[in-house]
């Protein structure tokens, strides 16, 4: 199937499988350059699975990109080695295992954790995969603890070579709105192929199966007897859907729902990342809970507080000074953003919930939610991620605006 403008389906007239090999095809046509980004979840391994047999069949060699975490499953790792081993004829292997700056929503007090730090070997989860790049200096652009998204971007310039370069990414618009939203929210497109995005330069992202279901990525592998990443063998045994099933770095904002499962999969590897990442033990408690604890669906008020505001300013006062400080800067650009349209003597205590939930209406329910949930990109404001730079540009900016606006927070 394809999208139209409109975002409705429309049939192609022949199987996602049949498409998925002309899109790939298309891409080795046109462009000098084909990598692929993974593979240790299903999605990314059915695209390498189907990138290498194009590639063999033309005698050509792709790059793959793997980005090592530390904190994975140790069967994820197991099905690594193995595309790897399986495809050496025809790929450049990429297996970086470097610090890199990894967001930690289950921690106020260290929001953000780095895996394969160099100050930490002691407490690694593992030991490096001996093929790995562990040397900074292999990639000129790579800047110590740089984030993951960053890295991801930079490499694809960094491989090209300033010529005509493709990425082959394995998600499915299906499979979740934000990964609809990475594939349909691209103007510039190759050649007007919506299944294709401009990343800048001469870079494309290329989704080949983005209108697969989870369905047809089983019956890929049942119907070819290809490797397929085990780790979906325990999770369908713990009874996780289908449709939930995922393998990703496990303390992100959205990922932490799952986090639970590494102690049930995988205890051995459970112990250790209790041991390296903070807040783990406390966020496969409550990371599915809803209310307060989280501030997931409904949220109450807590009895010792009048108002939604003074809960907030409560929250506040108990986090770490720094996390305290970032969260008022967001917290003041919402708040004076809305003050020049509609809300001149402030925002409301609360409003209607689904106007909240949809973003539409500010309140300071709406507020606390954000600093429960520990969303500290503060998307539940309207906040995007921004790159490391652009951050630490925005941090002086608000720095000097800030004696301006403490008028909004204590």
């Amino acid at each position: 199937m394809d999208r139209d403008q409109s975002s409705r389906k429309r049939r192609l007239g022949k199987s996602v499988l049949d498409a998925a090999r002309e899109r790939i095809a298309l891409t080795f046509d046109s462009f000098a350059h084909v990598y692929v980004s993974g593979p240790s979840g299903k999605d990314s391994s059915v695209l390498l699975h189907l990138a290498c047999a194009e590639a063999r069949r033309r005698g050509r060699r792709i790059g793959v990109l793997y980005l090592d975490l530390e904190a994975q499953y140790a069967l994820t790792i197991d099905h690594v080695r193995e595309m790897f081993d399986a495809y050496a004829d025809v790929i450049d292997p990429y297996w970086v295992a470097l610090p890199l700056n990894l967001r930690n929503a289950v921690s106020q007090l260290e929001p953000f954790w780095t895996c394969w730090d160099p100050g930490a070997e002691a407490a690694w989860i593992r030991k490096r995969e001996p093929r790995s790049i562990a040397d900074p200096s292999t990639f000129p652009f790579y800047r110590h603890a740089m984030e993951f998204e960053e890295f991801v971007e930079e490499f694809g310039q960094w491989y090209g070579r300033g010529e005509s370069t493709a990425c082959l990414v394995g998600i499915r618009s299906d499979e979740s709105l934000n990964r609809w939203r990475a594939i349909s929210g691209g103007h510039h497109r190759f050649r007007g192929h919506k299944w294709t995005t401009w990343k800048g330069r001469s870079l494309f992202n290329c989704y080949p199966i983005y209108d697969w279901r989870t369905e047809d990525v089983w019956t890929f592998f049942g119907r070819e007897g290809l490797p397929y990443p085990r780790t979906y063998d325990l999770m369908h045994k713990a009874g996780v859907p289908l449709s939930q099933q995922r393998i990703c770095q496990p303390y992100g904002d959205d990922q932490r729902r799952g986090l639970w499962l590494y102690h049930v999969l995988e205890p051995v590897t459970w112990s250790r990342v209790v041991a390296r990442v903070a807040g783990a033990r406390s966020g496969a408690l409550y990371a599915n809970k809803s209310g307060n604890i989280q501030g997931n669906r409904i949220v109450e008020l807590p009895t010792a507080h009048r108002t939604w505001q003074g809960f907030a300013e409560f929250l506040l006062s108990t986090m770490p000074a720094a996390e305290a400080r970032h969260y008022k800067d967001k917290i003041s650009v919402f708040l004076h953003w809305y003050e020049s349209r509609g809300y001149p003597d402030g925002i409301p205590d609360e409003a209607d919930s689904h106007a909240e939930a949809a973003r539409k209406a500010p309140s300071w329910r709406r507020i606390c939610k954000v600093i429960l949930k520990n969303d500290r990109l503060c998307k539940g404001l309207g906040f995007s991620q921004t790159s490391s730079v652009a951050f630490e540009k925005y941090q002086k900016i608000m720095r000097k605006r800030a004696a301006k606006w403490t008028m909004y927070l204590r």
